[in-house]
C-alpha cells in the first residue's frame, strides 16, 4: 500500500552518544531555507548526545539540500496548487504522527502552523520560528494554543503575544555568520567565469505558497527588461522557481543548490522578487534589491535597508532597475557593502546558540 511517506526515517544519532539523552527533537522542514536555518542547531544537539529526526516536504530542492548536508529524513509530497496548500498541513501532521510511533519526540520545531498542530496532536512542546509578517492570520490563530515559544527577530513588526520571543539576529545568520560560513572562490569555476569578472544573480519567485496569495513580482516582460539592462554591465545568472521565457533559458544559474551561498557572496549584485535570497545576500555583504507588491512590509527588509543600508526595496519596477544599474556602475559598491556587513555582525548575537538554548529550555 502506497504511503505519502517517501523514505523510511533513519533517526540521526551522534557518533559520540552520551549514556542519557536529554532531547529528542523532531524538526519539520518545508523549504531549503528551513534546512539551512536548523542544520547547525541540529549538529550541536547531536554532538551533545541528543537525538534528532527530520520530516521534510518534497518541495524545490529541499530534499537535495538535506542529502548534501548528510541528514537522514522522512519526506512527503506537496500539493502543487497554492489555493489548496492549506490542506497540506494535514499531510504534515499525519507524517509527524507516523514518525512519533518510533521516534517519540520530546519537542517539535518548525516554521509554522504545521509544527504547532503536530505538537498539539501529539501533546508535545513546540518552538516555531517566524520572520514573515504577512503570514495569514489563520496560521497564527492555529498555532498559538499549541506552541511554547514563537521566535522572531527583534525587527519583526507584529506583536504575537506572550509566547513571542524576540532576539537580536536574523534566521540567515544561523548559517551565514562568518563563524560558520567560509566563502569558496572556486565557485567562479563552476560559473564558468574568471574571478575578476562581475556577475549578477537574478532570483524569481514562483509565488505558489500560501503566503504568496495576492503577491506579485516581476512579470515576464519585466524579467527580460531587467536582464537586458544588467547584461550591459555584468554577467547575469538567473535562478527561477518557475519556468523562464525562451530568451532567458540559456542564462540559468546551473550550480549545485548547496553552493548558492558561495555564489551570493561573490556576486556584485542580487536582484529578486523573493525574500530569503535577498536577505541572505545582504547579510553576506552583497548589494541586494528586492522588488514586489510586498516590498517594505517585512521587518527584516526595513531594518536591513534603513539601519544598515544593505538592501533596497521597491514596488516600482523602473526604480528597481535604475538602482541596480547605479550599483553596478559604482566600482566601490562591493567594498562599501562589506564594511556595512561588519557593522551589522558586530551588532547581532549568535543565532545558533540562542536557538539551541531555546530548544533545550522547552524540551
Amino acid at each position: 500500500m502506497m504511503s505519502n511517506i517517501l523514505m523510511i526515517n533513519n533517526v540521526i544519532t551522534s557518533i559520540n552518544r552520551k549514556e542519557s539523552v536529554n532531547v529528542k527533537a523532531l524538526f519539520m522542514m518545508n523549504t531549503p531555507a528551513d534546512v539551512y536555518t536548523w542544520k547547525y542547531p541540529i549538529r550541536i544537539l547531536l554532538d551533545e548526545g541528543n537525538e534528532v529526526s527530520i520530516l521534510a516536504r518534497n518541495y524545490g530542492c529541499t530534499l537535495d539540500v538535506l542529502k548534501e548536508e548528510g541528514f537522514s529524513f522522512s519526506a512527503f509530497n506537496c500539493i502543487k496548487s497554492k489555493y489548496f496548500k492549506v490542506f497540506e498541513i494535514f499531510t504534515h501532521v499525519n507524517g509527524a504522527r507516523k514518525l512519533s510511533r518510533q521516534f517519540k519526540p520530546s519537542i517539535i520545531i518548525g516554521f509554522g502552523a504545521d509544527a504547532a498542530l503536530a505538537a498539539g496532536f501529539l501533546n508535545k512542546p513546540c518552538v516555531v520560528f517566524i520572520d514573515s509578517e504577512p503570514t495569514p492570520l489563520l496560521q497564527y490563530l492555529l498555532m498559538k494554543p499549541f506552541v511554547n515559544a514563537i521566535l522572531t527577530p527583534n525587527c519583526f513588526l507584529k506583536n504575537l503575544g506572550g509566547k513571542q520571543i524576540r532576539f537580536n539576529s536574523f534566521k540567515e545568520l544561523a548559517y551565514l555568520h562568518p563563524k560558520r560560513f567560509t566563502p569558496d572562490p572556486s565557485i567562479y569555476n563552476e560559473l564558468g567565469i574568471n574571478s575578476n569578472e562581475k556577475y549578477v544573480i537574478l532570483r524569481f519567485n514562483a509565488f505558489d505558497a500560501i503566503h504568496d496569495i495576492g503577491r506579485k513580482g516581476f512579470s515576464n516582460d519585466d524579467k527580460f527588461r531587467l536582464f537586458q539592462e544588467l547584461r550591459k554591465h555584468s554577467n547575469v545568472f538567473i535562478s527561477s522557481e518557475g519556468p523562464l521565457s525562451l530568451e532567458l533559458q540559456g542564462h540559468s544559474l546551473n550550480i549545485n543548490p548547496s553552493r548558492i551561498h558561495h555564489a551570493l557572496y561573490y556576486a556584485s549584485l542580487v536582484v529578486g522578487d523573493t525574500g530569503t535570497i535577498s536577505t541572505e545576500a545582504a547579510v553576506l555583504g552583497t548589494p541586494a534589491i528586492i522588488y514586489g507588491s510586498f516590498a517594505g512590509k517585512f521587518g527584516n527588509f526595513i531594518e536591513l535597508e534603513r539601519k544598515w543600508g544593505l538592501i533596497y526595496s521597491f514596488t516600482n519596477c523602473n526604480l528597481a532597475i535604475e538602482k541596480a544599474v547605479e550599483i553596478l556602475k559604482n566600482i566601490n559598491s562591493k567594498n562599501e557593502w562589506q564594511i556595512k556587513r561588519k557593522q551589522l555582525l558586530a551588532d547581532k548575537i549568535d543565532a545558533v546558540d540562542f536557538i539551541v538554548n531555546l530548544i533545550k529550555q522547552n524540551s
